[in-house]
């Protein structure tokens, strides 16, 4: 794995094309991504983490257009993209086309877990010509207490405990909120928050309010 500086994403851009690993800082984490049509490369994601299967990677939006293009948007999850998108908020939709969809079965199928990054992350995905999946960068452990990476040199440790293969490493320097993405839950017609993080769930209901 080379580390980079920020300016030179479209190292990282190529690279994700080509069907190869990248990790790229957010102000949460740093991520590790792949192409979502790239079954093989979200596959080498699950294995170095140990992620269980399950668990769907994040699908990483290039634009808030592409969100009312692939999927369902409810009253809430409209109100909820209005207040916190582009930020720290990912939210459960529905596809609108099942057959893409399993063109995209890493990020979710029937539903997808999808979020539209501000920063590096947000880069990446409206410039590549891909579609882009992403997870933390670490071990999906219980024992590991320390929770995923928040600079480059903790995405080194990963990568050597894991024995992942990456291309690049984009230096962020220090991840500073060291929190997870709020997800709610919008594949309803009824919101619900499924794990809380850097958007407050007081926040989340003072947005989606005036729907119910």
């Amino acid at each position: 794995m080379k580390l980079i500086r920020p300016d030179e994403l479209p190292l990282a851009i190529e690279a994700l094309e080509a069907g190869e690993l990248v990790v790229v800082p957010t102000r949460r984490w740093y991520m590790i991504c792949a192409n979502a049509r790239d079954h093989d490369a979200c596959a080498r994601i699950y294995a170095g983490k140990g992620r269980p299967r399950s668990k769907s990677l994040a699908y990483i939006l290039p634009s808030l257009v592409a969100a009312n293009e692939l999927f369902v948007m409810t009253p809430a999850a409209i109100r909820l993209a209005s207040a916190f998108w582009p930020g720290d908020l990912a939210m459960i939709l529905r596809w609108r086309d099942s057959e893409h969809a399993q063109q995209l079965q890493p990020v979710g199928v029937p539903n997808a877990l999808v979020t539209l990054d501000s920063g590096l992350l947000g880069q990446l995905a409206r410039q590549s010509r891909v579609p882009v999946a992403a997870t933390t960068a670490n071990l999906s452990d219980p024992a590991n207490t320390l929770g995923p990476a928040i600079t480059a040199v903790e995405v080194e440790s990963f990568v050597a405990e894991s024995e992942i293969s990456v291309a690049y490493c984009i230096d962020g320097g220090v991840s500073p909120l060291a929190n997870h993405l709020t997800i709610v839950d919008c594949a309803e017609m009824q919101a619900r928050i499924t794990r809380s993080g850097v958007v407050h769930d007081r926040a989340i209901n003072a947005a989606i309010a005036a729907v119910y």
